[in-house]
């Protein structure tokens, strides 16, 4: 995962897998990035292949977190299999999830 930050936003890039064994690692990295910076968090999901539950409760504490500092989590390049699973837990509905318009049209 890298911290990348520019005026208007900071960009978090998800390694792999967001799972049991590295949410410890991704939660605090993201909380720091929350804390520190102003704007947007964008999460780049780009890169995931798996996530399970602590991998989405990691997703919707981020969210919690960035409400309360008056910031907006986004995530971005989601992979479909990923965004099935955002659908069918109806995470898809809380989280904001940046769509591109060639998804849309």
């Amino acid at each position: 995962m890298r911290v990348r930050g520019n005026p208007r936003a900071q960009v978090v890039r998800i390694g792999a897998r967001l799972d049991a064994g590295t949410s410890a690692g991704v939660r605090e990295r993201v909380h720091k990035a929350l804390d520190s910076g102003e704007g947007d968090l964008i999460l780049d999901l780009s890169k995931l292949e798996m996530i399970d539950a602590t991998g989405l409760g990691v997703l919707v504490g981020a969210h919690r977190r960035a409400l309360s500092v008056q910031r907006r989590l986004v995530l971005r390049g989601v992979p479909p299999r990923i965004m099935r699973i955002l659908a069918v837990t109806r995470l898809n509905r809380v989280l904001h999830v940046e769509v591109h318009e060639a998804a849309v049209a």
